[in-house]
């Protein structure tokens, strides 16, 4: 697979709201609205390729959650599957190996980590020098506070992501130095 054309911080720079489409009623919504970035969170061996060509078609990036798809091993294989039997631009995984194999295969890379604790939160940056993310997910993306730390320790963009549920949580997140947002709520899409 080719290099993408723009950078994913450019991607983002024109459309900061992500949409994470957990479903096919998600997956409906999505095409009806202005969201140009989807998170594709759910998915399976047999209609992965299908999921992303419908979005492709629309004229979506699309970036599949390698960690959540069904019956697929959390290997690099799967990565490589992705590269070469989707149409897909990229991957978001928790796993910075999947990520790491994302850049070789020329996919955008998001590493999502879930910052539950200070262990948490002090193993990012050590595990984003590992994964060589372009971006970075942290969830939850409803604490500016965390978001403003998270920003001053790393070099790539950040996306906040889970339990954003309105406009108040978008422009907290932004205003703390989020380049963009990720939710599933479809109020949240129209903004």
């Amino acid at each position: 697979m080719a290099e993408p054309a723009e950078p994913l911080s450019e991607i983002l720079a024109d459309a900061p709201v992500v949409a994470s489409v957990k479903n096919p009623e998600d997956l409906s919504a999505v095409l009806r609205s202005d969201c140009q970035v989807v998170f594709l969170l759910y998915g399976t061996l047999l209609d992965l390729p299908e999921l992303v060509q419908t979005l492709k078609d629309a004229d979506r990036t699309v970036l599949v959650n390698v960690d959540l798809l069904d019956g697929f091993a959390t290997k690099d294989v799967t990565v490589r599957f992705i590269a070469e039997r989707t149409s897909a631009d990229g991957i978001l995984s928790s796993k910075a190996s999947l990520v790491r194999t994302a850049r070789e295969c020329g996919l955008f890379s998001v590493h999502r980590f879930f910052l539950i604790d200070s262990i948490s939160y002090r193993n990012l940056v050590p595990q984003l020098r590992s994964s060589r993310a372009e971006c970075v997910e942290i969830l939850p993306g409803c604490v500016p506070r965390v978001i403003s730390w998270v920003v001053e320790e790393i070099d790539v963009p950040l996306i906040a992501g889970g339990l954003v549920c309105d406009r108040d949580d978008v422009f907290a997140a932004l205003k703390a130095g989020a380049a963009a947002v990720a939710s599933s709520n479809h109020e949240v899409w129209k903004m």
